[in-house]
């Protein structure tokens, strides 16, 4: 049996699949400055725009198990260019929604397309690198992606300067397209015909069953779950408790979210940097202790009534800065023993980590006051959880890059 050793890639390839995995974060950030006016728009109670963000995840969370199978079966290529046309289309359905029910509605069927970008783009990471190699070659497709929570949330305040809450979707349907067609013409395809899986459902259903029993995959996918619960609860919450609990209009939101998300992309970066040093194991452990004690002054911070700006936001930038760390390299971690599939095990994961974010949001919405009480206890709470499941997760030794 031949063994498959992954090819050399572009230098310019890490940016392209920064900008396919791009589609999910610019989708989920461009209109967070927009819920007050999108409440406004179709006459529902504050508290009420967070769920069209609950069913965005949740359509991410099932997306993902059905493009992981599908990459795995079909290539790579294939299915990353239909979900984009997907979310495109949804999109436009977006902008020409008559009510908050069918807002939701089409941005869960967009999410389903959207998905498409953040697990084929993962798999084709695994099917060219992998252990810290990989982890590096994540780190510097989320240098591409962390642009798109810095612009987003900015590009999505712009708009509503100056024109409706609705010009946000058609701005995201002109990058949907854009990727499709860079999809269809730049995109290589990396696995090979002879390495797809022909499997039938109960072959499918086992293969998740194998992936989920081994407990190195499991571990990273709990803390990179964990870590996914504490960020969609700061993506739901942070709207609501900048705008309406202090005050800031959607541009000086955009600053703050700006801010947290240069912290992102800058951990992101030293991320690649301090791996070679210090090894992706003990960059794990620390980053989830470091981030869990974040959380813990942030709520310390809620519940002591403290109504100081900059007293909420510097623990926050600290908390969402180490998602650069916990992102590239809890991935890494899950699928360093799946390299014969890595799509369906990269799928596995995705839905386990929105499944959380989806659940996060929703219990956001129904905690909103104002003031940053349940977004600090739901961020604490998935922070903790990334702890308990570091007591618990293997230390093989991973590949050097």
């Amino acid at each position: 049996m031949s063994i498959h050793v992954p090819p050399k890639y572009p230098s310019w390839l890490p940016s392209l699949l920064g900008l396919f995995i791009a589609v999910g974060p610019a989708a989920t950030d461009m209109y967070l400055p927009a819920f007050p006016a999108v409440e406004a728009s179709f006459g529902t109670a504050p508290g009420t725009a967070q769920i069209t963000l609950a069913t965005w995840f949740a359509g991410l969370a099932v997306g993902q198990i059905t493009q992981g199978t599908l990459s795995d079966r079909f290539g790579r290529r294939i299915p990353l260019i239909v979900g984009f046309m997907l979310f495109t289309v949804s999109i436009v359905g977006c902008a020409l929604a008559p009510s908050l029910t069918w807002l939701a509605i089409f941005r869960t069927i967009a999410a389903f397309g959207a998905s498409a970008g953040m697990v084929i783009a993962r798999a084709v990471v695994r099917d060219l690198s992998e252990g810290q190699a990989a982890a590096i070659m994540m780190s510097r497709l989320v240098l591409v992606m962390g642009v798109a929570p810095i612009l987003a949330p900015t590009i999505g305040g712009a708009i509503l300067a100056f024109l409706h809450w609705r010009f946000i979707f058609w701005v995201l349907a002109i990058y949907g397209a854009a990727c499709v067609v860079t999809a269809w013409r730049v995109l290589p395809e990396t696995l090979p015909p002879e390495h797809r899986l022909r499997l039938p459902v109960a072959g499918l259903a086992a293969r998740y069953v194998t992936i989920l029993k081994e407990k190195t995959f499991l571990t990273h996918a709990i803390m990179g779950g964990c870590s996914t619960f504490c960020m969609f609860a700061y993506l739901s919450g942070c709207s609501p408790v900048f705008e309406l609990g202090f005050g800031l209009s959607p541009s000086e939101f955009a600053l703050i979210f700006g801010l947290c998300a240069v912290s992102l992309v800058g951990c992101s970066q030293l991320n690649a940097r301090l791996l070679p040093r210090f090894g992706l194991n003990a960059m794990l452990t620390w980053v989830a202790r470091v981030s869990f004690c974040g959380t813990c002054v942030l709520l310390a911070v809620a519940f002591s009534g403290i109504h100081v700006l900059w007293a909420v936001v510097a623990p926050l930038v600290v908390v969402i800065g180490c998602q650069g760390f916990n992102n590239a390299n809890s991935t890494a971690g899950a699928l360093s023993r799946h390299a014969s599939h890595a799509g369906s095990a990269s799928a596995l994961m995705g839905t386990f980590q929105f499944s959380l974010g989806a659940s996060s949001g929703v219990l956001v919405g129904f905690l909103t006051d104002g003031t940053p009480r349940g977004m600090a206890a739901m961020m604490f709470c998935g922070m903790l959880g990334a702890v308990i499941a570091d007591r618990f997760r293997p230390r093989p030794e991973l590949p050097r890059p």
